[in-house]
């Protein structure tokens, strides 16, 4: 997706998302808030990822600037990203009460009095 005449890139990216490049037979390499350049190679894969939900949509980037030889700056490319986070919360007490930190989430005791989950799983074949 490099225009032509790139020959590098640099990538910068907002504070809530992580980025590694990962180059050819080498370990995946961090990229901090304002990276480094990298040379444009076959098969070199941006990672990136977000540690925790957002506040709002949109309100993460990553930017990639591709480069000419001499260093000149040629185009940009951006994406915009929304961190979405996913819980699975139960009520694990039995009380009617869905919590999202019961002390009773890891383990399973049965009856009456008892704490845990009860998951039924749907295990037939809706569609042959």
């Amino acid at each position: 997706a490099a225009p032509a005449g790139a020959v590098a890139f640099g990538v910068k990216h907002s504070e809530g998302v992580s980025v590694d490049v990962l180059l050819r037979g080498r370990q995946p390499e961090p990229v901090a808030a304002a990276g480094a350049r990298w040379p444009l190679d076959e098969g070199t894969v941006l990672r990136f990822s977000m540690s925790r939900a957002s506040s709002e949509v949109n309100d993460n980037k990553v930017t990639v600037s591709f480069y000419a030889d001499g260093g000149k700056p040629i185009n940009q490319a951006g994406v915009f990203l929304t961190g979405v986070g996913i819980s699975l919360d139960v009520d694990a007490d039995r009380d009617g009460v869905v919590e999202k930190n019961s002390p009773n989430k890891a383990s399973w005791a049965w009856g009456p009095e008892g704490h845990g989950a009860v998951l039924l799983v749907s295990c037939d074949k809706e569609f042959p």
